[in-house]
């Protein structure tokens, strides 16, 4: 079964997303219970990589991305044999594509 690793993006993802839920929106159960429905979401990939819908679905051009949804978020990653590399988790009404991307030219 593969490891789960999430990039510090990612990392930083989900703290932007709590600390959002809980201080803009006032809600800090509601961060909670997001936080933890997103973990236990990435975490179902470890049985099951292939879940994700191809990310080239959306692309005119291939790439290895996958992503799972989350409520109103995406997480987007890539598997091999060995690790499930949690790249980004982003709220899906963002322009994902250009940020994804946009985070891969550096």
């Amino acid at each position: 079964m593969p490891e789960i690793r999430l990039s510090p993006t990612a990392l930083d993802d989900l703290r932007d997303i709590k600390n959002y839920i809980e201080s803009d929106l006032s809600n800090p159960v509601a961060a909670r219970n997001t936080i933890n429905r997103i973990i236990n979401d990435y975490t179902r990939l470890k049985s099951a990589p292939k879940i994700g819908s191809p990310l080239s679905a959306k692309l005119g051009f291939e790439t290895d991305f996958r992503y799972i949804t989350s409520g109103n978020y995406m997480i987007f990653y890539k598997e091999d044999n060995k690790f499930i590399s949690i790249y980004r988790i982003l709220y899906a009404r963002r322009d994902y594509l250009k940020i994804i991307f946009d985070d891969l030219k550096y």
